[in-house]
């Protein structure tokens, strides 16, 4: 069953389109995470579905009750969904507990006690209700604001971009609280995002926006694996792609002869591989196979990312990248053999 039905969404200011046509079903008590380069659309459609703006055309249905369509729209304050902003948009003059119980119906205890559930919630000491939102920091200001959000009992949260102000370390620690809370309180949710790793391991759907139209969605690992075209792939992470001709399931190319997943296509096409299906061996365990020298390494503790050029007489000094163990990764100069983990995907054709 959808939580959210957006059918033929579409929104232009002046000539400039925003939105163009947006087809897209949210799964009751899914993550559904929406990404995109700046100014692909992605923020005016979260507004559209918030309220804040109204759409050209189009409709948006929510657990069944259409909340737009060309007769009539529900407000803003009516349609019972979540807003979790970039920057928390705390009340800076109310205290955190006055900022989380803003709006509550409950008064006296049941208003404390109401408070004080949403603050456990979200992991936050009871002491910290007395506390003034300039004294907090930038993950507290997070999790003050996605409890003010669930105080309201939300049949939708929406998150926009609010992970982007927190360092590295605390970002990930946010996004797996989060995720794990909605999850637990069984909250659909739809995050907003251009940073293609958040999007990756926050998401159990994803969809990618590009000039305002919705490219592709689906699992995020099908679209890490099976993106429809190169801007996609390259999107969501690095990406080795070359032309091949395609034979009953395999692609001759600069790499050799490598296993597709070409669905009985035969041609030429563009073939993509992620880098760490790239493996590395020392030279010569095959004198026939694809040999390579290691040209460049950038160290990143755990996973080094090696750029290699080829010296096959297809395409002699191509160069590619590859992921390697950060331990055993070659270093700059060493001659190595190209093996292929994995299928590769074929772009679709024409």
């Amino acid at each position: 069953m959808n939580a959210l039905d957006i059918i033929n969404l579409s929104k232009s200011f002046g000539a400039q389109t925003a939105l163009d046509s947006i087809n897209l079903s949210v799964p009751t008590g899914s993550r559904t995470v929406i990404v995109g380069p700046s100014g692909s659309g992605k923020t005016t459609l979260l507004r559209m579905i918030a309220g804040f703006e109204f759409p050209d055309a189009g409709s948006l249905t929510l657990n069944g009750q259409t909340l737009v369509d060309s007769t009539h729209a529900v407000p803003a304050y009516q349609r019972q969904i979540g807003y979790v902003p970039q920057d928390g948009a705390l009340f800076p003059h109310m205290t955190v507990a006055d900022n989380i119980g803003f709006g509550l119906a409950e008064t006296g205890s049941a208003r404390t006690e109401r408070i004080q559930a949403l603050m456990d919630s979200v992991a936050l000491n009871a002491d910290m209700g007395a506390r003034w939102p300039h004294e907090l920091s930038g993950g507290q200001q997070q999790r003050v604001s996605l409890a003010r959000a669930l105080a309201q009992q939300p049949r939708l949260m929406l998150l926009d971009e609010p992970f982007s102000a927190l360092d590295t370390g605390l970002r990930g620690a946010m996004r797996k609280m989060v995720a794990r809370l909605l999850e637990d309180a069984g909250v659909t949710t739809i995050l907003v995002t251009h940073d293609q790793g958040e999007a990756l391991s926050f998401a159990d759907q994803l969809a990618v926006m590009r000039d305002g139209r919705l490219v592709q969605s689906g699992h995020p690992m099908d679209l890490y694996r099976y993106p429809d075209d190169e801007q996609t792939a390259r999107f969501l992470g690095e990406a080795v792609v070359m032309p091949a001709r395609i034979e009953a399931g395999w692609a001759h190319c600069d790499l050799g002869r490598v296993m597709v997943n070409s669905n009985g296509f035969a041609g030429a096409a563009q073939i993509m591989l992620r880098p760490e299906q790239l493996q590395l061996s020392d030279i010569p365990a095959d004198p026939d196979g694809c040999h390579a020298v290691v040209t460049d390494r950038d160290f990143g503790g755990n996973v080094c990312t090696l750029t290699v050029e080829l010296r096959t007489q297809a395409s002699p000094g191509r160069s590619l990248l590859v992921r390697s163990s950060g331990m055993h990764a070659p270093p700059a100069g060493s001659a190595v053999q190209l093996s292929i983990l994995g299928a590769a995907h074929v772009f679709a054709t024409p």
